[in-house]
């Protein structure tokens, strides 16, 4: 099967596709997101895209407690849907979680480009896996006696 060049796709889908999300910014700009995934910065350009680029990277909160997924597409199985991800849960403590995405996005040359992005989405991602230790802070007896 022919393959179609990645800014062909990109020049079909910039405009319309079922993802975009167009909000208006300060005074007439508008502003476009988008939701699709495989999108680190949820910008709506080609660089970001997840439709048009064959390799794209993901991170998605796991299954379990602070687990987070670091998602990478085949380049070899884009006719395969159910094939067409590497998946690797980071289990371990932020930083060497940083170091594993790091090496993963950098070092292996797979997208260079957006390692600052995995970067803050994983930070992204972690915080908000993170859940309070405590609960609500209750006000002291003591504040409460003098009123």
């Amino acid at each position: 099967m022919a393959t179609i060049p990645e800014p062909l796709i990109w020049e079909i889908v910039k405009k319309n596709n079922s993802f975009l999300v167009k909000q208006f910014g300060s005074g007439t700009n508008k502003v476009v997101f988008s939701r699709e995934p495989n999108n680190l910065y949820n910008l709506n350009s080609y660089k970001h895209s997840g439709l048009a680029n064959k390799k794209t990277v993901a991170i998605l909160p796991g299954e379990k407690d602070l687990n987070v997924v670091l998602a990478t597409t085949k380049t070899k199985k884009q006719n395969k849907p159910a094939n067409l991800h590497n998946r690797t849960e980071l289990k371990k403590e932020f930083f060497k979680m940083a170091k594993i995405v790091k090496s993963q996005v950098t070092d292996n040359y797979y997208r260079p480009d957006l390692t600052k992005a995995a970067l803050a989405r994983l930070s992204a991602v972690h915080r908000s896996l993170k859940v309070a230790k405590f609960g609500v802070k209750k006000k002291r007896q003591a504040a409460k006696a003098k009123n």
